[in-house]
């Protein structure tokens, strides 16, 4: 692409924390997310229930110690979504990188001040794509089947969060194609950091990311013969919102800056005018969560918004210089009508349908699957004017 050298990225410097992990670390201690207690409630989430939804609490509360910053061992895993991980190393998850949909609901709410429909929505399309609806168990990162299922998955290996086409896609804001890094599509790029650092102008709003999403479309389109944006790369464009909705302090009302961040991503200056990575994502010092619930009709704004400041093509390459067109919903020819209600709907199809999962293939779900997903978001789903399925 003009005016970006993509191959720095083939030869990007890496700190020896940049690859997490060869092979699935195992933790014989899984210690599950730290208690809350009536002292330290933030929104006042518990077991997978809705909190009351007001925030501007400080994050860890002063005193609570039960959710201080702890680094990842190397037995413990970590994967793509910088969130998660800053939220396991503070105790919001289980700190191995094994968690479960009532801690994840829990975690949402009460660090981030995520609306509790929100948190069902990414919850549940985590853990029916990457993990196990019968335990309700997920890997933050790589596949850990042994230990996120009790009598095998449904939908075969539990890849974690670190699974290709699910979650985890190309054009991530700081992490590798998988096809352009021999499957390492988990671990922190300094230089896509600070690629994205440069871009933003150390200014991490919307307008300056939604112009490197569009980067990172055209880096990935021009680099990668297996290149695909499927429908699920919608959820590329949430993650991008939430540097600006969720990560600074105060949320929405805060400034979402470099030194914030750096302290997310786990970034630290190399001393050469790039980043690496230094193994402890964490929520800054003097951190508050944002005052209102960021709900899903807000992410379906902000992704809309997002994708219609530079409109690309969902589709895929089949070789190189060979970009094929898909069509899915309301993606027709590759376009995609970003209205916030077809964001909306787009995103509950993601978590109940057979979505493609390749220019050749679709992930078909299991008629367990469905229905434990559509139990679980239909009741969060039913004002939102999307058509509901009805296993």
């Amino acid at each position: 692409m003009p005016g970006i050298d993509t191959s720095a990225l083939r030869t990007a410097r890496r700190s020896p924390h940049d690859k997490r992990q060869s092979t699935c670390p195992f933790n014989p201690n899984h210690p599950g997310a730290a208690p809350y207690n009536s002292k330290y409630s933030y929104t006042g989430a518990k077991n997978g229930l809705p909190g009351i939804g007001v925030g501007g609490i400080k994050v860890p509360a002063d005193g609570d110690t039960a959710h201080t910053f702890e680094a990842p061992g190397s037995n413990d895993i970590r994967g793509p979504c910088p969130g998660l991980n800053a939220a396991a190393n503070h105790h919001f998850l289980s700190h191995d990188g094994i968690t479960t949909f009532n801690e994840l609901m829990d975690m949402q709410q009460n660090l981030y001040n995520v609306g509790y429909d929100l948190a069902v929505l990414l919850a549940t399309i985590g853990i029916a794509l990457d993990g196990d609806i019968v335990t309700e168990k997920l890997s933050i990162g790589c596949d850990a089947t042994s230990r996120t299922s009790v009598a095998g998955s449904l939908l075969g290996p539990e890849v974690g969060l670190n699974g290709h086409n699910t979650f985890e896609a190309d054009t991530s804001l700081t992490r590798n194609d998988f096809f352009l890094a021999n499957g390492d599509d988990y671990s922190f790029n300094g230089t896509l950091f600070k690629m994205m650092s440069n871009t933003c102008q150390k200014n991490f709003n919307r307008d300056n990311l939604a112009l490197y999403r569009f980067q990172r479309y055209q880096q990935s389109k021009a680099d990668n013969a297996n290149f695909y944006f499927g429908p699920k790369t919608v959820l590329l464009y949430g993650a991008a919102s939430f540097l600006y909705s969720l990560f600074p302090s105060l949320g929405n009302s805060g400034a979402p800056d470099l030194a914030t961040m750096k302290y997310f991503f786990g970034a630290q200056d190399d001393g050469n005018g790039g980043y690496s990575f230094n193994n402890q994502e964490r929520i800054p010092p003097n951190w508050y969560n944002r005052k209102t619930p960021f709900r899903t009709a807000d992410a379906a704004e902000e992704v809309a918004a997002l994708y219609l400041k530079y409109p690309v093509l969902f589709g895929g390459n089949v070789g190189e210089d060979n970009f094929n067109a898909l069509s899915y919903g309301p993606i027709t020819n590759g376009n995609f009508a970003a209205s916030a209600q077809n964001v909306w709907c787009l995103l509950y199809q993601v978590a109940t349908e057979n979505v493609p999962s390749s220019l050749t293939g679709v992930l078909v779900l299991p008629l367990q699957v469905v229905t434990w997903a559509t139990g679980k978001l239909n009741p969060v789903f039913k004002d939102s004017g999307c058509p509901l399925k009805v296993p």
